[in-house]
């Protein structure tokens, strides 16, 4: 059984894990349920995500990351798995290692690894606990990637998909080594409902690294950009009083590394920028997301965004109403 106890400490039940994809367990990929938390109104509700041009409105603005997923894992001749993680401000890139679906947190013999293709990844020093600095010995990760690799795959998805399973709609610019996965479930039908209900929909990029689920972990450095296009849709519409609303955590952490006095300028690089309620939203107003584990800093960046008593109330409805975790579930919509 699932519980919520102080302060998002809970227990998740594996069988709100999502093993597969909407696509393959329902009708497509928009056919996902939808929690809908009212922040003016203090009120939640569940819809479904097709609903989604009807509780947004004219005026407003989706922001969407356009990372494209890496097949960023392979296997080593030495039976462990890589995750090439992000690149690094000086070229050198964060990896991570995985014994049988866990974080492998022992030393490496000559701390090499042996990769596809004959290369061998030196292994430099250790980046917090599980993961490694590493210079790669190709000059092109994502080629060799797309040549060597497949798409990283946790233990609770049930086989290997292709790597198109892990792409969204909005996917142009690879570089991810996790589908930025609050995208997911956006169509070109959806799409077409949303700027017909006069919705304007803008990218930004941020290359997403592995997740840090087992370790609480911050997160780490990653790059990203905002574009003049964005940075104008963003202040117009704020502007013109429609509210700005972040299509997951990335939009929001490269928005507000973007934003300063509650404008938006163009802007590119690594952010380190942590959202939090010591550090909150100032352009950000509302945000779509999937369901994030417990204890993840993820939550402290809905703080951020939604009164911690109502996030805490919806989180005890999502699990109450069996709605689905991961990259693969559902979605919850926070406005």
């Amino acid at each position: 059984m699932s519980t919520l106890t102080e302060p998002f400490a809970f227990a998740l039940d594996a069988a709100l894990e999502a093993h597969r994809p909407a696509e393959v367990r329902g009708t497509g990929r928009s056919d996902v349920r939808m929690l809908v938390t009212d922040k003016a109104a203090g009120t939640i509700g569940h819809r479904h995500f097709e609903d989604l041009p009807a509780l947004v409105r004219p005026g407003d603005l989706l922001v969407v990351n356009n990372s494209a997923t890496l097949p960023a894992a392979v296997v080593t001749r030495q039976g462990l798995r890589v995750h090439f993680s992000s690149v690094r401000p000086d070229g050198s890139w964060l990896v991570e290692l995985r014994d049988r679906d866990k974080p492998y947190l022992g030393d490496v013999i000559g701390r090499t690894l042996d990769l596809p293709g004959g290369f061998h990844l030196y292994l430099e020093r250790r980046f917090g606990k599980r993961l490694w600095v590493t210079r790669p010995p190709f000059a092109s990760v994502p080629d060799y990637l797309g040549r060597y690799g497949k798409p990283i795959r946790y233990s609770y998805v049930d086989q290997q998909w292709p790597l198109s399973a892990y792409q969204t709609a909005f996917a142009t610019v690879p570089g991810s080594a996790e589908m930025p996965s609050a995208a997911r479930p956006f169509t070109p039908v959806i799409v077409t409902r949303l700027i017909s209900a006069g919705v304007g929909i803008a990218p930004i990029t941020l290359h997403t690294g592995v997740a840090s689920l087992e370790s609480d972990e911050d997160p780490y450095p990653e790059w990203f950009e905002v574009g003049e296009y964005t940075a104008r849709a963003v202040n117009s519409a704020k502007a013109a009083g429609g509210r700005v609303i972040a299509v997951g955590t990335t939009v929001v952490r490269a928005l507000e590394t973007a934003a300063a006095d509650g404008r938006v300028e163009a802007a590119s690089g690594h952010t380190e920028r942590i959202v939090s309620p010591a550090d909150p939203v100032s352009v950000v107003d509302g945000l779509l997301t999937g369901f994030h584990e417990p204890r993840s800093t993820h939550l402290s960046m809905l703080e951020a965004i939604c009164e911690t008593g109502l996030l805490r109330d919806s989180y005890t409805a999502a699990i109450e109403a069996r709605y689905l975790w991961h990259e693969f579930g559902d979605v919850h919509l926070i406005a």
